[in-house]
């Protein structure tokens, strides 16, 4: 044991006098303790974690339409499915669900406000649906100038005129009750929540009113095609269903109704209330007047009528706000509105 600890001796010896620096035999573990003891300090300085970003607030409007879609169609292709026989349900059971389908555009639409905006903007988007102090003359385009168009677009339909039927007008609080029944089970109030309330501020803030109208109305009308999965059995059943036109022109008919709508939205401090009673109001003049008093087949068994009307108002109220539609640019868009 001597023998080697006096060759080690010499040998670190032998490396000083040629100049070399001695080799410690023992690390020396002060500055590691010193550095681990630093990094673990309560004073030390703290890096913070990157933030990973919700899917729902990084990307809203896509999950608000894949949300919006899912759940509505998940509940409205029972009715074709039971149609063609792969499920065994009765009619009033498909009809029943069929309603709470329609909640897909509002459950999407608070499920992403409250994701990008809090509880903050879920209470503002609330507060626009009951904001109806806009003006009379707002109602009176909704209740009044919609169904009026409606009409002009009907009479030039082959066969609208002569078949007008007098005694199919309904009594005024008859049609109230459809009005009524229409605003809260046919669709507005489940889906102007979403669909106004939620999708168009940020569709329009992203690409303006007239493309982000458009991309609007074109996924609203795809949001109705399972329903147009299953043929009409007889010129009432309406909307008229069975070919692909009959979607085509329901589809062109709804992007112009989103056009109107948008404007009306838009002219009234984003009211979604305003949004409701435009879009009930076509429903019901429709459905409960329009289709009784011009009984005719061309009006019965298309949408046409509709197209011509809708789409007339909407290309007028294009041309005369120069594409606005009434969007006041950031104006309208609350601060902490995330569109992407």
């Amino acid at each position: 044991m001597l023998i080697w600890r006096m060759l080690i001796w010499r040998m670190l010896g032998y490396r000083e006098r040629v100049g070399c620096p001695r080799l410690p035999l023992r690390v020396e573990a002060q500055p590691y303790r010193r550095k681990y003891e630093t990094m673990t300090s309560p004073n030390a300085p703290t890096h913070p974690a990157p933030i990973r970003r919700n899917v729902l607030a990084a990307h809203p409007l896509v999950c608000f339409f894949l949300i919006a879609f899912a759940f509505s169609w998940l509940i409205f292709l029972l009715g074709p499915l039971t149609y063609f026989g792969v499920l065994d349900l009765s009619p009033q059971l498909v009809g029943l669900v069929a309603i709470l389908g329609l909640l897909g555009p509002s459950v999407a639409g608070f499920i992403v406000t409250g994701a990008t905006e809090g509880g903050a903007g879920v209470r503002r988007l609330l507060r626009r649906c009951v904001l109806w102090r806009v003006g009379i003359r707002w109602y009176l385009f909704a209740l009044v100038v919609v169904p009026l168009v409606m009409v002009l677009g009907t009479l030039v339909r082959p066969g609208a005129l002569t078949s007008f039927d007098a005694s199919a007008l309904p009594f005024s609080l008859a049609y109230l009750g459809a009005f009524v029944l229409m605003l809260a089970t046919g669709g507005p109030l489940f889906e102007e929540l979403g669909w106004r309330g939620t999708a168009l501020p940020r569709l329009q803030q992203l690409h303006g009113p007239l493309v982000g109208g458009l991309i609007l109305g074109a996924l609203w009308a795809l949001w109705h095609l399972p329903g147009f999965l299953i043929p009409s059995q007889g010129l009432s059943d309406i909307p008229p269903r069975g070919t692909v036109m009959d979607f085509v022109r329901f589809a062109i008919a709804l992007i112009a109704l989103a056009y109107i709508i948008q404007w009306v939205f838009n002219s009234t401090g984003d009211s979604v209330l305003m949004a409701m009673l435009t879009h009930a109001s076509w429903n019901t003049f429709y459905s409960a007047f329009l289709i009784g008093i011009f009984p005719a087949p061309a009006v019965m068994g298309s949408y046409l009528n509709l197209l011509i009307g809708g789409g007339a108002l909407a290309l007028v109220l294009i041309a005369l706000t120069r594409g606005q539609l009434g969007y006041r640019g950031e104006t309208d868009a609350p601060s902490a509105l995330r569109v992407r």
